[in-house]
């Protein structure tokens, strides 16, 4: 996988803070792009969520975890204690 460079503008007080953050817990070089990295990846699983959880929301819970069942069954047909 390769990496892509990324310029990004905070306020100054965000740097401090974040660094101070990083420092305590003994980061190394490097700290602050995987810091970023994965607070965007689990802000965009927490997004991905929040839009599943909208369009389920027109569904009746009873039909949703029949479709559940119905797609687990049709995986694995010899699943006798599911």
């Amino acid at each position: 996988m390769s990496n892509v460079r990324w310029s990004i503008v905070v306020p100054e007080e965000t740097d401090r803070a974040l660094r101070s953050f990083l420092a305590q817990r003994g980061t190394k070089k490097g700290g602050i792009s995987r810091f970023v990295e994965e607070v965007v990846q689990s802000h965009l699983f927490e997004l991905t969520v929040e839009g599943v959880k909208e369009r389920i929301r027109l569904y009746d819970q009873n039909e949703i975890l029949e479709a559940i069942d119905e797609a687990l069954a049709a995986e694995w047909p010899r699943c006798v204690s599911c």
